[in-house]
């Protein structure tokens, strides 16, 4: 059999030039020598190296938003593209070396994934290479984004404690300088306005443990203190629940608390369990490789703006509000 007709099928092009009874003899006797096709020469063939440049800013070295990572390297992986992951540790110098490190390399795609929802323009540093982003979103719009949708998010959280009978609900907000805050924060202004309730407004605080328990130890040290909190995210949660406790007040029987981001390390393990809403960090990452592929593969390309809905939690820190809450208010 000739050298070229053994080419032909172990590289996926026998059909139609090959009997397929002498396909399969070829194929066997390649399995009997546990013949593996020599990546490296098929790749320079098609002028491709199968490989994927992934940066972040600090996602690879802190406990949060992995899952982006891996939702990321995982798809690429079903396509049988290589990944290769670099952490800037946020230094915007560390950035624009680590995508031109990767495109001296001749990775056929960029992604760049970020740990906290923000814009991030990329044309300067990607060129004229294929690239998404996840987590981030391009201002100029020229590349695809895959992002939380946090508007219906902060929905998700209020809705949580208003469908339990809470009016009297306060917002623990973000740090202002952050994207993700003001976007929660208006969910949660729709949620309560739709649902026809004034609420106890939002309360400017921050994303830490310390931030959380200094402003809900004020709200929760007046008169008519709310019965729900709606917090910016987990560790506001845990200090809101911590205040409570030294109060004298119990989670959630005297007030119900919401965080936001299911941090595993924290929500579950709360005492009670945080309700949370989760943020998508796979799908973010999966989706946005599969956009990626899909663009590598030849196939029409829009650079998509898509706001993906993260899923509610329900554990034990909401309640139906005690019996003082005035009806109507």
């Amino acid at each position: 059999m000739s050298r070229a007709a053994v080419s032909l099928v172990l590289n996926g092009r026998g059909s139609g030039n090959i009997a397929p009874e002498k396909q399969e003899l070829i194929r066997a006797a390649a399995r009997e020598l546990g013949y593996v096709p020599n990546a490296a020469a098929v790749n320079l063939r098609v002028q491709r190296t199968r490989t994927i440049g992934l940066v972040t800013d600090t996602i690879a070295t802190t406990a949060f938003g992995g899952a982006v990572v891996a939702g990321a390297m995982e798809r690429a992986g079903q396509d049988g593209y290589l990944t290769m992951v670099v952490d800037t540790e946020d230094d915007p110098d560390a950035e624009a070396r680590a995508f031109e490190a990767l495109q001296h390399r001749q990775v056929d795609g960029l992604m760049f994934a970020a740990q906290s929802l923000r814009e991030h323009p990329v044309d300067h540093l990607v060129g004229a290479t294929p690239a998404v982003l996840a987590n981030c979103v391009d201002p100029g719009g020229h590349h695809g984004a895959w992002f939380p949708d946090e508007v219906a998010g902060g929905r998700l959280a209020t809705r949580a404690v208003l469908e339990r009978g809470h009016r009297d609900i306060a917002c623990l907000t973000g740090a202002a300088q952050t994207m993700a805050t003001g976007l929660r924060a208006r969910g949660f202004e729709l949620e309560l306005a739709d649902a026809g309730v004034t609420g106890c407004g939002t309360h400017p605080c921050g994303w830490e443990i310390r931030d959380g328990h200094r402003v809900a130890t004020a709200l929760l040290s007046r008169p008519d203190r709310p019965t729900a909190l709606v917090c910016a995210n987990d560790r506001v949660a845990i200090g809101a629940v911590l205040a409570a406790t030294a109060l004298g007040l119990s989670v959630p029987q005297d007030v119900s608390v919401v965080g936001y981001d299911d941090d595993e390390n924290a929500a579950p393990a709360m005492v009670p369990a945080l309700t949370t809403v989760g943020l998508p960090h796979r799908e973010m990452g999966e989706q946005a490789m599969g956009a990626l592929l899909a663009q590598l593969a030849g196939e029409p390309h829009q650079p998509a703006q898509v706001a993906i809905p993260g899923p509610l939690i329900q554990r034990d820190s909401v309640a139906a509000p005690p019996a003082r809450v005035r009806p109507g208010r």
